[in-house]
């Protein structure tokens, strides 16, 4: 399964919308507070849907408590973040990716294995630089014209997600769909 990590999202209608995605392709997904929204905004509640029933949402206060719970001993509780999140990623031995515009590794160069963890920053500006530098070898961007600044949050994270699909077969996706007022006679 893939774990999406969302650090300190700013904006509701992206966040229900990646509760929805996740929840339709049994992605688990991490949110790390502060968040620039309410947990009651109806923004939220309604891009998600009645999907929050099936999805698997966790919400951290900070990246230390994520590292903490999701990493148990080998989690690296260092006040530098950046070192903290890479610490814990060498000490697990989990797979980590950073999505970001400034790398220059595509979302498709690399191998996700089942259990690896995406983590992708806040609409304004991203991750953090120095999470960026520490972790350099393990950021992936979604190619994109030059005149862009950037794509949309929740559009992202669906993108990464399928691909990761994709490379494991949609293994436990639905790949077929039918009709529901009409037959279809396949001969």
């Amino acid at each position: 399964m893939i774990n999406i990590v969302l650090v300190n999202p700013e904006i509701p209608n992206n966040t229900g919308n990646i509760v929805r995605t996740c929840a339709a392709t049994g992605a688990k997904l991490h949110i790390i507070e502060p968040c620039g929204f309410s947990w009651e905004d109806k923004y939220l509640k309604r891009s998600g849907l009645d999907y929050w029933e099936i999805s698997d949402v966790n919400r951290y206060e900070n990246m230390q408590a994520f590292l903490k719970a999701n990493f148990g001993e080998a989690a690296c509780l260092d006040e530098n973040i950046a070192s903290a999140v890479k610490n814990t990623k060498i000490k697990s031995g989990k797979q980590f990716f950073f999505a970001s515009t400034k790398s220059d590794h595509n979302h498709t160069d690399v191998k996700y294995k089942e259990d690896c963890w995406v983590f992708f920053g806040r609409e304004t500006k991203g991750l953090d630089e120095e999470l960026l530098y520490e972790n350099y070898g393990d950021c992936v961007r979604i190619p994109m014209r030059a005149e862009a600044r950037s794509l949309n949050l929740a559009n992202s994270v669906a993108i990464i997600i399928y691909e990761y699909h994709r490379q494991h077969d949609y293994k436990g996706l639905n790949e077929v769909g039918k009709l529901r007022e009409f037959t279809i006679d396949k001969k």
